[in-house]
């Protein structure tokens, strides 16, 4: 057994990228056929909130908190007349909660202002939005507007580099490897199976 390991981590040592991606990809469809999106939201506003919600926290905490929150405010128009400390003391089992507090205020405060209460469906707008970074913009572009995206976070990160698909200093080198080697049409399927 020792030499079959040996010979077979050599082998997949001496793969192409596109060859360990295709494995990844056909293991990852077999363990997880239909991916679903783990975070639950009642809308776009939400989505962001949650997805807002879920750095450096789990999804399912994510969960168990969002409804309170969306409970008082589901909308942009909402949330802007709450509170920051009124959201702190709702999100702070999420973790961060000062600093997502000012932020959730303040973006839902910029969607009414300058985008009449609706979630901009553009990277470059979705990133001027306080607390929303490239791989949040990602995520709601892939799964809420239905755009091509590989969001990236730390644990994509990580297998991808474990799985020898990237050798990135970073997330955004990372999601440039993984875009050249997974097809494009499979980004939001692989990005959710990845994370499961």
């Amino acid at each position: 057994f020792v030499e079959f390991a040996k010979r077979s981590a050599l082998l997949y040592r001496a793969m192409t990228k596109k060859e360990k991606a295709q494995i990844a990809m056909d293991e990852l469809e077999r363990l997880y056929p239909d991916p679903r999106i783990p975070l639950r939201s009642r809308n776009h506003f939400t989505f962001l909130i949650a997805v807002l919600l879920s750095a450096q926290c789990t999804d399912r905490r994510v969960n168990e908190v969002s409804p309170a929150l969306f409970d008082l405010a589901d909308t942009p128009e909402k949330m802007a007349k709450l509170s920051v400390e009124k959201i702190e003391s709702v999100i702070r089992p999420c973790g961060l909660s000062k600093t997502k507090s000012k932020n959730i205020k303040a973006l839902s405060e910029i969607l009414v202002k300058d985008f009449g209460g609706k979630v901009p469906q553009t990277f470059e707008e979705l990133e001027s939005l306080p607390g929303v970074g490239h791989k949040t913009a990602s995520v709601l572009m892939l799964q809420a507007f239905d755009t091509p995206a590989f969001p990236v976070d730390t644990h994509i990160h990580r297998l991808a580099e474990r799985w020898g698909l990237s050798s990135g200093k970073n997330v955004e080198q990372t999601e440039a490897d993984l875009k050249k080697v997974f097809p494009k049409e499979k980004w939001g399927a692989l990005h959710l199976q990845i994370i499961y």
